[in-house]
């Protein structure tokens, strides 16, 4: 733990630290998307929009693009973003030749396809009170810092129960049960970072492009485990963004979500060479509710492959 030690300090920040003027100074010819992934976000999804563009479009030109990625919803999230000021893009119009995937993953590799900052922004759109400190806290240490290529979000996430009474440090629970445990086992070297599954992050455009992107909910897993081994430990770095509110998902949803970080976290130690099997592990979850009933559910992930890679396919076709 010494290194993580070592690194924490000089590597974590909060919001208040990066000032809007002093990024703004910063930023020069800079260019900077903003990637919302959404699918039935219509509640949120316009309110974040409307910060985004108010605040670090129209007053402070920091942000040059806002995109949503709309991943296949049956609700008004397209047109509820559309009207706060976003672009729309439907997830499956993205790159269209290629046969269209499912989950979180797909719409934020679809959205760095799509954008063309140099640095990408990616914020859920489930936030409740959402405030331009969540984008400009991420964005500090990659306008300041050039050794600084990607910035992962941290916050206190409080857990909402059916009282409606907030509590503190209850959500996160499969960060806690899963991904931590995993991390501390296998990766020590992330071990510092506070949020590691948390769904707001940016980074450098030229280095998202070379990992792959999970399709499914390991992606935030998947990308943090890449970009170590890709850049190392010191071009990492996170900033406090104070306290996250939004959506809580159901036991039996956080049980497939567990799953698909489980698959992830197998993929890099076979590619990595710390896991040698005669068989891949089994993808399909029995779950049981309460009134006794199973389902069995596939908690397989797939893949997208760095988008460097697809460009420079089609560059050479």
């Amino acid at each position: 733990m010494a290194r993580v030690q070592e690194w924490y300090g000089p590597h974590t920040s909060t919001a208040a630290e990066w000032p809007l003027d002093a990024l703004l100074l910063a930023k020069g010819t800079t260019t900077v998307s903003v990637v919302l992934p959404a699918r039935d976000e219509e509640r949120t999804v316009g309110d974040i929009v409307r910060v985004i563009r108010r605040d670090l479009v129209e007053r402070t030109p920091l942000v040059n693009e806002i995109l949503v990625v709309d991943s296949n919803s049956t609700d008004a999230t397209a047109a509820r973003a559309a009207a706060a000021g976003a672009r729309v893009v439907a997830q499956d119009a993205v790159l269209s030749q290629l046969p269209p995937l499912t989950g979180k993953g797909e719409a934020l590799w679809k959205g760095l396809a799509a954008t063309s900052g140099d640095i990408v922004v990616f914020v859920d759109a489930d936030l409740r009170d959402f405030g331009a400190h969540f984008v400009t806290g991420l964005l500090g240490p990659l306008l300041v810092d050039p050794d600084i290529q990607f910035v992962k979000g941290a916050y206190e996430r409080p857990f909402t129960g059916a009282d409606g009474v907030p509590r503190r440090g209850g959500g996160g629970r499969v960060t806690e049960l899963v991904a931590r445990p995993l991390l501390n086992m296998f990766w020590p070297e992330l071990a510092g970072f506070a949020q590691p599954l948390g769904g707001e992050y940016a980074g450098r455009r030229a280095i998202l492009e070379q990992v792959p992107f999970v399709t499914e909910y390991g992606v935030e897993f998947g990308l943090l485990v890449d970009l170590l081994e890709l850049a190392g430990l010191d071009a990492l770095a996170q900033v406090d963004l104070g306290t996250r509110a939004h959506t809580h998902q159901s036991t039996t949803a956080l049980g497939r979500m567990a799953g698909q970080i489980l698959q992830t976290a197998w993929s890099r130690l076979e590619r990595q060479g710390r896991l040698f099997t005669a068989e891949p592990p089994a993808h399909t979850l029995l779950q049981f509710g309460l009134d006794g009933q199973a389902d069995l559910v596939d908690v397989a992930v797939a893949e997208r492959p760095p988008l460097a890679s697809l460009v420079h396919e089609e560059d050479v076709a």
